[in-house]
């Protein structure tokens, strides 16, 4: 079962590899691995009953009547198909090869190297000071977003989230207007990605890209352009592959666009853009912990660089209240004062004068810092790779990742509760002899952020293919003790922040028990 996993592991250690390539260069470099054609051994027909996330029904949205396929536009769109095929490139046949894996697992490797790319924390100014991303003027220094893994888990969550709500309203009117596909009406169509007995109207890859793009518009403002070119791509492969009609792939583009205002909307209301602070928060919370006879976290950057996102916490989830939060926060770490305290400090020091090749190995491979997709990237990826062996369609692809990011994204905003509340400084801070193997967040330590992460998604990933269940738990596990290794985390913050993502996994659990997908 061990090498299992790290064969597993490894297959996300290339991807981390490519997506940190990308932000050394700047650059968007995709992930072109290739998949076989997504071709479900369950087609999901009833999916269009199944509860959406924001949708109050999945026809909130009216899409108009498709023409008959006898009238003179349909058959003007069948030549289209022929068009294409009888001039394909090879430049288009490598596309649907690309797309044809499956679009939500195609964004979301799109999503992953977005994060990568702007997952650098902003430079000092000459003064000392430190500049702030602004989403009002996105193309100033330093370019909104900066990608720390708080952002990136929401933009993962809000993606995710809108296209499967897309997908629900894309299956009900498949079954509602019961289009048949091209290829069924004129069988001398070729036909390259794997036939789909569901109805062709509207087309889930046009769906899928009108939802995409709006959500990514607003979440990276400055790649708006790349966006669009892959959401193009995405919408020409289904008509040159045969799958669809221009009609089919443009009202789904129409349809994915109105549900995703519904998503702009809650993000722009969600309390994120405030999350930064200012600097008589932070000192606040220095004083506070100071007052309780607290030694407090402080910045170990030079100069001094502000807190990262200490009112994340704030931020509205999707399915946690307030007062869950509350009710579910970890309870205080060992005192900086306490015999506890002191022993986890020597225990940290240990793994720091000792470590290990496997000790290195495990740091160095759920380190997800600067550059990378973050922990919650890191996530998808295993969830992506899982999700290709179980074969899933379109719409449960869809509302796995989903609910997996909703669960991560939770666990940030769980998290960063927990950190600003206890305000707890790093060993490094405590003991200068320490060395750490690994970079040192710019946060306090309790609770640990890798360690809720993964508590979140290895929990949620169990209940989804329960057969895998000891081995996302024991990568949750490395992932955590990572932290400790590295020299960065007391064991407490692991611990504690492994119990707190299992406990905000149920959330997302329970909703999954009775959203009518299982």
């Amino acid at each position: 079962m061990k090498n299992n996993i790290y064969l597993f592991l490894g297959k996300c250690f290339l991807i981390s590899l490519v997506l940190l390539s990308v932000s050394c260069n700047k650059e968007i470099i995709e992930n072109n691995q290739q998949y076989p054609q997504l071709n479900p051994t369950n087609s999901d027909q009833l999916a269009g009953t199944w509860k959406p996330i924001l949708l109050t029904t999945p026809g909130q949205f009216p899409l108009d009547v498709p023409a008959a396929t006898g009238t003179s536009a349909y058959k003007a769109e069948i030549n289209e198909i022929k068009s294409y095929q009888a001039n394909i490139t090879p430049e288009q046949k490598q596309r649907i090869q690309y797309w044809s894996a499956g679009g939500v697992l195609r964004w979301n490797e799109i999503m992953q190297a977005l994060v990568a790319k702007h997952n650098r924390p902003p430079y000092q100014n000459q003064d000392g000071t430190y500049p702030a991303p602004s989403s009002a003027n996105p193309f100033a220094n330093p370019q909104f977003p900066f990608s720390n893994p708080p952002f990136a888990a929401r933009a993962y969550a809000y993606v995710t989230a809108a296209q499967y709500d897309a997908m629900i309203a894309t299956w009900y009117y498949k079954q509602f207007y019961n289009r048949s596909a091209p290829f069924v009406v004129d069988p001398s169509i070729q036909v390259l990605v794997p036939k789909s007995a569901l109805p062709s109207y509207p087309s889930e890859d046009g769906v899928l890209a009108g939802v995409t793009v709006e959500i990514l518009k607003l979440l990276f403002p400055t790649e708006i352009a790349f966006i669009q070119e892959k959401a193009d791509e995405q919408k020409l492969y289904r008509i040159i592959s045969g799958a669809n009609v221009r009609s089919d792939v443009e009202a789904g583009a129409a349809l994915g666009k109105k549900i995703a205002a519904l998503f702009t909307a809650k993000a722009s209301t969600d309390g994120a853009g405030a999350a930064i602070g200012n600097q008589t928060l932070w000192t606040q919370l220095e004083t506070t912990a100071v007052g309780k006879g607290e030694l407090p976290w402080k910045s170990l950057e030079l100069p001094v660089r502000p807190p990262m996102l200490p009112l994340f916490g704030n931020v509205k989830s999707f399915l946690m209240s307030p007062d869950d939060m509350v009710a579910n926060r970890p309870v205080p770490p060992p005192s900086t004062n306490s015999p506890q305290f002191l022993t986890e400090l020597n225990d940290v020091k240990k793994y720091s004068k000792n470590a290990t090749r496997e000790n290195m190995r495990i740091v160095t491979f759920w380190a997800d810092g600067v550059g990378t997709y973050t922990p919650p990237g890191h996530w998808n990826a295993i969830a992506n790779a899982e999700f290709v062996q179980q074969n899933f369609s379109e719409v449960r692809w869809a509302r796995n990742l989903a609910l997996l990011n909703i669960t991560m994204m939770d666990a940030a905003i769980s998290c960063w509760d927990a950190k600003y509340y206890y305000f707890n400084p790093r060993p490094a801070q405590i003991d200068g002899s320490i060395k750490t193997l690994t970079g040192v967040p710019n946060f306090p330590a309790y609770v640990s952020g890798h360690s809720t992460f993964s508590g979140a998604a290895s929990a949620f990933l169990s209940h989804i293919i329960p057969s895998k269940a000891a081995q996302f738990n024991a990568m949750a596990n490395e992932a955590s003790v990572s932290r400790l290794y590295g020299a960065i985390h007391f064991r407490s913050d692991c611990e504690k922040g492994l119990i707190l993502g299992q406990t905000v996994s149920n959330f997302a659990i329970n909703r999954a028990k009775t959203d009518g997908a299982e």
